[in-house]
């Protein structure tokens, strides 16, 4: 928590002062303000995750040298992740997360349905990938792309509903 969304807080709360009990005010102040200090983590994508731990166990290597597009390259990172790094927002991103720690972002999951047939794309427990009637599978971009999906993305035939 910062300082700026500590004030809002309580500025929101400011109309409600003469209903709530001084005690249970003071308390709630006390836990916000013991939290001032306390650096929280970043989500990050799971790549950003796996390069730090790399960078950090295997390479030990300095935040400024993982940050680095020319050794990201050298260290066979995908163009994607280096253009993801070159975006300064990202920069932050990351520097913070190398810093005070992060969690891993959920991906997003797809369904995949044929419109026409309402057949739904689904995986087997062999890594089979075909279209089924009786059941659905979820996917993340990366598990289609993988597995020479990702044109259901673009096909007009193919209905695609993101998931929780």
């Amino acid at each position: 928590m910062n300082i700026k969304a500590l004030i809002k807080k309580y500025e929101a709360v400011e109309c409600v002062v003469g209903i709530v009990s001084g005690k249970t005010i003071l308390k709630t102040v006390l836990k916000d303000l013991k939290q001032l200090d306390e650096l929280q983590p970043v989500k990050v994508p799971q790549f950003v995750a796996d390069w730090i731990e790399v960078c950090k166990e295997h390479l030990t290597t300095s935040l400024y040298t993982a940050m680095n597009p020319d050794f990201m390259k050298e260290n066979n990172q995908s163009f994607d992740f280096i253009l993801w790094i070159k975006k300064t927002s990202n920069q932050d991103l990351f520097a913070r997360a190398w810093l005070n720690g992060y969690e891993i972002e959920k991906e997003k999951q797809y369904l995949v349905k044929i419109k026409a047939t309402k057949h739904y794309l689904v995986k087997d427990g062999n890594g089979k990938i075909f279209f089924s009637l009786a059941f659905k599978g979820y996917f993340t971009k990366k598990e289609l792309e993988e597995a020479d999906f990702g044109w259901v993305f673009d096909c007009p035939g193919i209905k695609i509903e993101e998931v929780e």
